[in-house]
């Protein structure tokens, strides 16, 4: 699972505690100390719990930083952290600092709570959809970012992208990795979720072969749609698809959550995030089904690609359809 589920010895309560941290991948140290906190929550929001008591950030900086990049750039990271747990409404209350040869940023989060504020990732019967709530690919934009200054890199996929749309997908890449999936976790109360998990390291199949041998029903994932940053999917195909991106194990940061929803609660599901009550920039999308199995995810061999139109950009009528049926792309 995604934390680790203590029941307590008082009153029926449980302890929820999951800890993250991973190397910077951003320019901007206030986003990356953003994306840090993000990342670490979205454990919690994975099985649907809204409130962390406490948080506590681990911090590694870099012997090879002068002394001035030093007192520049972490005093940023970690104001970029404590921002973003403020906006989950928690806080900051300690951690550990050390020196160390890298850079790495991460944390602890912490909540006790009663048995009907989270949902166990257990639960998933056949007909439920498969619900994605951020697009996939921000790998793929932060490397394709990298090799804007790297001319042999470059060379591999000026021709299917412009600098323009690489800048426009790493902004948009650094927005949705900073984003909380505090809404969609409150959503999956809402619309009676049967089981979560968000989208890290092992990309979008990994997770949901991971979500798969927890379920106590007998079903397997069939995932139809990729919603992905508007042209990755073209990099990733002509950098001769070494992120496997379109396989579905390119790894993910602070990525959206996969929801087992009810059939016929998915698509309110899509609507409702968008709300304009929630804040912008929150999208989902019907990308699967699931079906009886053997406890097993797969990816058709066609899937449909969602072209994810970055902020900044015109979108076409195809972008951004958050109501894709997985039988459309079968």
């Amino acid at each position: 699972m995604d934390s680790c589920v203590i029941p307590l010895r008082h009153g029926g309560l449980s302890l929820i505690q999951t800890t993250d941290f991973f190397y910077p991948l951003v320019e901007d140290p206030y986003m990356m100390g953003r994306i840090a906190c993000a990342n670490v929550l979205s454990d919690l929001y994975a099985m649907g719990i809204t409130e962390c008591d406490n948080m506590l950030m681990l911090l590694s900086v870099s012997q090879k930083m002068s002394e001035e990049e030093r007192d520049k750039i972490m005093p940023l990271i970690i104001k970029g952290f404590r921002d973003a747990a403020e906006e989950g409404g928690t806080s900051v209350t300690g951690g550990q600092t050390v020196l160390n040869p890298w850079i790495i940023v991460g944390g602890v989060a912490t909540v006790v709570c009663q048995p009907n504020e989270f949902i166990m990732p257990d639960s998933a019967v056949p007909g439920d959809v498969l619900v994605l709530t951020k697009p996939l690919g921000t790998q793929v934009a932060v490397n394709a970012h990298q090799w804007l200054d790297n001319p042999e890199r470059w060379n591999k996929i000026k021709l299917v992208v412009s600098r323009e749309d690489v800048e426009l997908a790493y902004q948009e890449a650094m927005f949705s990795m900073a984003m909380l999936n505090r809404t969609a976790a409150s959503l999956m109360h809402t619309f009676n979720a049967h089981a979560a998990t968000d989208i890290t390291g092992f990309g979008i199949l990994g997770h949901a072969q991971n979500m798969a041998k927890q379920q106590r029903s007998e079903v397997s994932f069939v995932i139809h749609n990729l919603p992905i940053i508007a042209k990755m999917a073209a990099i990733s195909k002509a950098c001769g698809n070494r992120s496997k991106l379109l396989q579905g194990t390119s790894p993910e940061t602070s990525g959206g959550l996969l929801i087992c929803l009810p059939r016929e609660q998915a698509a309110r599901f899509c609507a409702e995030i968008k709300s304009p009550k929630y804040g912008e920039g929150h999208q989902a999308w019907i990308i699967g089904i699931v079906e009886k199995g053997n406890q097993t995810a797969r990816i058709i061999e066609k899937p449909r690609i969602i072209e994810v139109t970055p902020r900044g950009a015109s979108a076409s009528p195809q972008d951004n359809n958050s109501s894709a049926s997985p039988e459309a792309a079968s």
